[in-house]
């Protein structure tokens, strides 16, 4: 892991401001809705911009359509809020496949059955839209987040690129949710890259597929999946001739497109091609760990069962039962930027830590506490990184989060065991 830093930022049009507002989130993955849809609920004029044309980010145009567990393992829901909101709509109109303990909320009898949702990707990112124009936020599709505007430490808009050209917004706070903290690095706010695996996934459809979804009257059953590479979040047999890509240059995002795109055309080749058909492919990158902030507080597995004062949300563990874990707000932030803040795959994690973070659920939360917190910083007029957190607090309980997890769903023996490893054993939280 290194630190990374932007260069100096050039620019030799000359731009007219075209609009301002009090908030512009960059980047449409969940956390960004959720943090656009926090600040526009409470008055903020709000401005999200999208790359692409569709809401979601990994866990649509990605294809990581999948809500990971949302409890304990013991039949304890841990996460709510926007996320629990956005899991029960999601199974409203495409895939439902809620196990039944769960489909009535949190079970009267214990289960070890896991809450989860494997959702359907296009329909919960119209869904998503319609969270956003409900909300009154404005939306630019096809619209990147090229630069910050700084003066000093203070972002003051946005430099973006579209089809109307170079253009320039204002803003009053800057919410970088890209899921890479792009913008975050070219305004100079440190940063730390990471490492991705060599895994791809693609959606397709047999005729064996087919007659399942028929058979069962299902459609969910039709799509299976054909992967590239193979390698699990842990790194487990990871190819010795193939990189750890950091996912942070053309070069590392082309070499990790080619080499999972001819290893599917491999694939296929062995198949009928009258018998199959990939139905889409990923239409971004799947990477998971590329770029976050160098914030106040990195959490790690060292932090299990522990309380914060200034939480913003408790998670669970999605790969292992008990464990119990709460987001302190410093996660999101960093002292020395004041009206910056990031959420969801870019919070500061270390290890373990940081898979904890960027899965959906808690990139859910921590952008809906993000929104929540610019419009208290905008309110009070105070640093982002140091809005009154009890008054924080009381906003995010007063939509469903879960602050604090209550001790009593702490195991006796609270050992913490991460992929067949004991913490204690894992060298500054990495595996």
């Amino acid at each position: 892991m290194k630190e990374t830093y932007a260069g100096e930022i050039v620019c030799s049009k000359k731009l007219m401001l075209k609009k301002t507002y009090d908030v512009i989130v960059c980047g449409g993955g969940v956390a960004g809705v959720a943090a656009a849809v926090s600040a526009a609920k409470n008055g903020c004029s709000t401005l999200l911009l999208e790359k692409s044309n569709i809401l979601g980010g990994l866990g649509t145009l990605g294809l990581i359509n999948l809500f990971v567990p949302m409890c304990n393992g013991r039949g304890k829901q841990i996460i709510f809020g926007l996320a629990e909101k956005w899991l029960r709509k999601s199974a409203e109109l495409g895939f439902d496949t809620i196990p039944d303990e769960w489909k009535n909320g949190e079970p009267k009898e214990y289960t070890e059955k896991r809450y989860t949702q494997r959702y359907s990707p296009s329909i919960f990112a119209y869904q998503l839209t319609e969270e956003i124009v409900n909300s009154g936020v404005d939306i630019l599709y096809d619209c990147l987040a090229c630069d910050p505007v700084m003066d000093g430490n203070v972002c003051k808009g946005v430099i973006t690129e579209s089809k109307g050209g170079t253009e320039y917004y204002g803003c009053r706070v800057l919410i970088d949710t890209t899921g890479d903290c792009d913008v975050l690095r070219r305004g100079g706010i440190p940063c730390v890259s990471g490492e991705n695996f060599f895994i791809f996934s693609t959606k397709m459809i047999t005729l064996d597929s087919c007659r399942e979804a028929y058979e069962k009257q299902n459609i969910f059953h039709a799509y299976k999946s054909m992967c590239g590479g193979t390698i699990n979040l842990f790194g487990d047999k990871q190819p010795e001739d193939v990189p750890r890509w950091s996912g942070l240059t053309a070069e590392e995002v082309t070499d990790y497109i080619v080499r999972n795109h001819l290893l599917i055309l491999e694939n296929l080749k062995k198949t009928d091609r009258r018998s199959r058909e990939i139905v889409t492919s990923p239409g971004m990158p799947q990477f998971r760990t590329t770029s976050h902030i160098k914030g106040g507080y990195s959490l790690s597995v060292f932090d299990a069962y522990k309380h914060f004062d200034d939480s913003i949300c408790a998670i669970n563990d999605f790969e292992h039962r008990d464990h119990l874990f709460e987001i302190p707000l410093r996660c999101l932030t960093r002292a020395d930027f004041p009206n910056i803040i990031t959420a969801g795959r870019s919070a500061d994690g270390t290890g373990y830590g940081w898979d904890l973070i960027r899965v959906i659920p808690p990139a859910i939360l921590t952008g809906q506490a993000a929104g929540e917190a610019a419009t208290l910083a905008l309110k009070t007029k105070a640093p982002i990184s140091n809005v009154n957190i009890g008054e924080l607090q009381a906003k995010l309980e007063k939509e469903n989060v879960m602050i604090h997890f209550p001790d009593s769903y702490v195991p006796e023996d609270k050992t913490v065991i991460i992929h067949g490893k004991n913490a204690a054993e894992i060298e500054g939280g990495h595996l």
